[in-house]
Parts: C-alpha cells; sequence; structure tokens
C-alpha cells in the first residue's frame, strides 16, 4: 500500500480564536473608542464605530486569496508605483549596446544581485563548480543537474524507501549546519527533436532504402510530437551568516567559501545517489549553468545551442558556449496577471497542501505539458529551520493549540475535528523534534510558459486545473509573476523564503 504524507500542519497556530497576538492587540485597541461610547450611552456613534470595527476585522484577519486586504493594498500600491516610475521595466545591457564584459551576468529582477563565480578545481577531471553568490539576499548556492529513473513503475516498498531517504537529506542537510535550504527544480517541456535529428543526419545513408528513410520520417514526427523532455536540478543554499567562520579556517575568501561547498556537496551527493536513487549527480560548470538560464528564460532557444554544441565537437572554432551577458532575457516586464520576457509569457501558481495528505509522485499532472510549445516547471523548496529556532516555534505552537484549546472549553465552544487534528499534529511534531529530525517549511511554486502568440490566460486556468487534478490547491501569484519565475524556472539559489537584505 502507497504511504500517504500527512505530518504537516499550518505554519502559526492563532492562540486566540484563530487570531495571533498582533492581531488581537490591533482588534482590541480598536474595539477600545466603541466600548467607551457604549459607556457614555451614544448608541448611533457607538453602532458607527461597531462598523468601522468589523471593517478593520475584515482588514486585518480575513485572507483574501492567500493574503490580508492590507497586504494586498501595500503590494498593489508598490507594484503601481514601480510601473508608474518604470523601475518594473527591464532591458539587457547587450540589447541596449552597453555591454561590456560578457562574462558578468546581466539579469532581470531579483536575479539582478546574482553574481558568478568560477570555483577552484574539484574532483579528479578538475571541474571549476560554478558558484552563485546573491549580494541581496546574502547567500551562496551551488547546483546539480540530477538524473532520476522515476516513480511511475515502482512499487509501494521502493516509493517508501526514496520517500525516507529524501527525509534523511534533509536530515542530513539540517546536522551540517549550514544549508539552509535545498531547493528541487523540474522543468518540462515537449521534445524540440533536436538530439534525434542530429542522429539521423549523422547516421542516414545517402543511398538508404526509400521506405527505411519515410519510416524514420514518420516516427520522427509522431514520437517527437508525444515525447516530453525533462531537466531535474538539485540546488543547496548556503546563508553567509553560517558560512563565515568554517569558510576563514579553509583559507577564506572565494576559495574557502568554495572548499566548504565542495564538502556539503560531497555529503548531499552520496544521499542523492543512494537513498533517492538518482542516477547521475552532475554538478554545473559556470558555461553549463548559463546554458540552463538561457533555455529558462527562452526554451525555444535550445535547438539552436545543441546544434551549436554538435558542430562545436567537430570544430573547435565553433563559439557553443552561452556569455552570462547573454544569458538573460532582452528585455522583461512583471504584469499583474502574468510575467513576459522575450517572446514569451508565464504564469505562476503556489501548491496549497491538502488536509487529507499526498502519495509520493502526486505532482506528475502538475509537470504534464498539455499543448505544443508549452512548457512546464515546478520548484519544491525545504527551508531548514535551525535547531533552537524549531524548538522555539515548536514550543509556541503546541502552546497555541493548548491555550485555544482551553478556551474553547470555557466558552463551551464545539471542538471540531479539524480543529482536533491541528492540535495533535502540533504536539507531534514535538515529538518528531525529540527523535532527531529536523523541522522544514515546505512549498512548492509551479510555473507555465507559453510564447507570446499563445492566450496565456487559457495556458494559467489549464495549469490551475492540473494543480487540483493533482489533489492539491492552487494559489496564483499576482503581482509577484517574475520573482516566481525566478524561483521556479532558474536554478539559481532563488526562492520565497527569504526577503533581501540590502
Amino acid at each position: 500500500m502507497v504511504a500517504t504524507y500527512s505530518e504537516y500542519h499550518r505554519d502559526r497556530i492563532g492562540w486566540f480564536f484563530g487570531l495571533q497576538g498582533w492581531q488581537l492587540v490591533l482588534l482590541a485597541v480598536a474595539a477600545l473608542p466603541v466600548l467607551g461610547l457604549v459607556q457614555r450611552g451614544a448608541w448611533t456613534a457607538a453602532l458607527a464605530g461597531a462598523g468601522v470595527w468589523v471593517l478593520t476585522l475584515v482588514v486585518v484577519a480575513v485572507p483574501v486569496r492567500g493574503r490580508s486586504a492590507t497586504g494586498w493594498l501595500l503590494a498593489s500600491l508598490a507594484f503601481l508605483l514601480g510601473r508608474r516610475a518604470g523601475w518594473t521595466r527591464w532591458r539587457s545591457r547587450a540589447a541596449t549596446g552597453a555591454a561590456q564584459d560578457l562574462a558578468e551576468a546581466d539579469l532581470p529582477g531579483v536575479l539582478q544581485a546574482v553574481q558568478i563565480h568560477d570555483g577552484p578545481p574539484h574532483g579528479p577531471h578538475q571541474v571549476r563548480v560554478a558558484v552563485a553568490q546573491n549580494h541581496a539576499l546574502s547567500t551562496w548556492a551551488v547546483t546539480a543537474q540530477v538524473t532520476h529513473p522515476g516513480i511511475g513503475m515502482a512499487d509501494s516498498a521502493d516509493r517508501d524507501r526514496q520517500g525516507h531517504g529524501l527525509a534523511e537529506l534533509l536530515d542530513l542537510a539540517a546536522r551540517t549546519e549550514l544549508i539552509e535550504e535545498v531547493l528541487f527544480t523540474v522543468r518540462t517541456v515537449p521534445d524540440d527533436g533536436a538530439e534525434r535529428d542530429l542522429w539521423v543526419r549523422k547516421h542516414r545513408k545517402p543511398g538508404g532504402p526509400e521506405l527505411s528513410r519515410r519510416v524514420n520520417d514518420d516516427l520522427r514526427q509522431s514520437l517527437t510530437g508525444a515525447s516530453v523532455r525533462t531537466e531535474t536540478f538539485v540546488t543547496l543554499v548556503v546563508p553567509e551568516a553560517r558560512m563565515g567562520r568554517p569558510a576563514r579556517e579553509a583559507g577564506g575568501r572565494l576559495e574557502g567559501r568554495a572548499r566548504v561547498l565542495y564538502g556539503l556537496m560531497g555529503e548531499v551527493e552520496a544521499q542523492l545517489s543512494g537513498g533517492l536513487g538518482m542516477t547521475q549527480v552532475a554538478w554545473l560548470t559556470s558555461p553549463q549553468l548559463a546554458l540552463v538560464c538561457r533555455t529558462g528564460f527562452a526554451p525555444g532557444d535550445r535547438a539552436g545551442i545543441v546544434e551549436a554544441l554538435a558542430a562545436h565537437t567537430q570544430d573547435s572554432g565553433v563559439n557553443a558556449d552561452v556569455p552570462w551577458a547573454l544569458a538573460g532575457p532582452s528585455g522583461a516586464d512583471p504584469v499583474a496577471r502574468h510575467y513576459s520576457h522575450d517572446a514569451w509569457n508565464s504564469v505562476s501558481v503556489t501548491l496549497q497542501l491538502p488536509t487529507k495528505g499526498a502519495v509520493l509522485g502526486a505532482l506528475a499532472p502538475v509537470l504534464t505539458p498539455g499543448e505544443a510549445g508549452e512548457r512546464r516547471s515546478l520548484l519544491v523548496a525545504f527551508p531548514i529551520l535551525a535547531q533552537s529556532v524549531a524548538d522555539r516555534r515548536t514550543a509556541n505552537n503546541e502552546w497555541a493549540a493548548d491555550l485555544g484549546e482551553e478556551l474553547r472549553a470555557r466558552a463551551r465552544m464545539k471542538v471540531r475535528a479539524r480543529q482536533r487534528a491541528e492540535t495533535a499534529k502540533a504536539r507531534g511534531v514535538d515529538v518528531q523534534l525529540a527523535r532527531g529530525s529536523c523541522l522544514t517549511r515546505p512549498y512548492a511554486v509551479a510555473t507555465v510558459t507559453v510564447p507570446k502568440t499563445a492566450r496565456v490566460a487559457e495556458y494559467g486556468r489549464r495549469l490551475d486545473a492540473a494543480v487540483r487534478r493533482a489533489g492539491f490547491a492552487p494559489l496564483r501569484l499576482d503581482l509577484a509573476h517574475d520573482v516566481a519565475f525566478a524561483a521556479s524556472t532558474v536554478p539559481l539559489g532563488v526562492s520565497l523564503t527569504r526577503k533581501a537584505t540590502r
């Protein structure tokens, strides 16, 4: 029988009838004038004040599509101000003729603060792994492209083993006391047939049978349209606050930080190949990461890059690398309901975990493109809380659950099944921490990318339907599609967890 994973609960539990402390204080302060009017007998003014208090309750405590009304108001004002001032409109230096250093990354939005370094030679092949430094978030990241055989034909025992392997990977990352986030990025796109075309041109003989040619051409036409190509990446994110001391002990500066990251890569790679069953783990170099970044912004460029790589094997004079100055789009414009970059539009949603739990492999419908030219991307992020933070957060949630349960009992309110389940889960997390497990705050972001000639709103609705078909609830990331796209499509260590510090 396939295991269902449901041992999760809300990040924060309101201790007073679902309200958090700051919400309760704000509502109590707003109620003081109303109580004063009632005490003086000014009933008309008290009634008007009660209406204002109810409006405050709606604005503060009632969520609207994942945010409070105050959050929506502030985000909308900031977005409109940015568009009016022209801050959101981005053009690359290469497109405006101002590019000077081709090795310097020129990326839009939250990726502007990312700088790519070549690490020192590593491993038997002396490969220089790309190290991504985010100056705004004060983090360092390395990315690996991995190959997994999939779990479509795996039995329940094999799936359970890989599920335990993922838990062991997160526990390993927590024990390092360095890794703050483990990011899994998956991109699926209908196959463009570039590799098959190269193979056919190389092996087809001029005097071959006509029937054989026709059969191969028919196979290409039918199989290419039905095939899906998948790219999977694993990114390790280490904050500078945790990196400083080990880096100084390893020599300091960039080389010391790279050596610390190389040690973490070795530990994680062993767990990826063992517990998770990865058949190949390749840590990306700077040219490889630039190619991944370019195809993330422009999926249609991959066929030309494959042709250039094939020509480079025959003629070393052919330049098949993508310089970082050209790895991003030529232009990008965030819109309220989608993100526009070059000749493509993207829509992003976040996935809300179902109360009944989920099985391993439930996200398959989210990653299945439905039309030619459609690209699906998915980020599954595992932010790992430090042990002290996890203990404090768990104690607060358990205390809030107990206090809420006692208040309902004193008020003679009926305790619903959902409330009992949340209280039991809050207490169960403390048991898991006592056994040595780590505490994470997982979330997922899915993105669909289509050409500008297609109606992106229709593909966004199809993505919502795919998320619901997988058993999750979709939530559009309106006003933040640019950040969601960068997090779910470009594996440079950017996520929705941390806020910029600079």
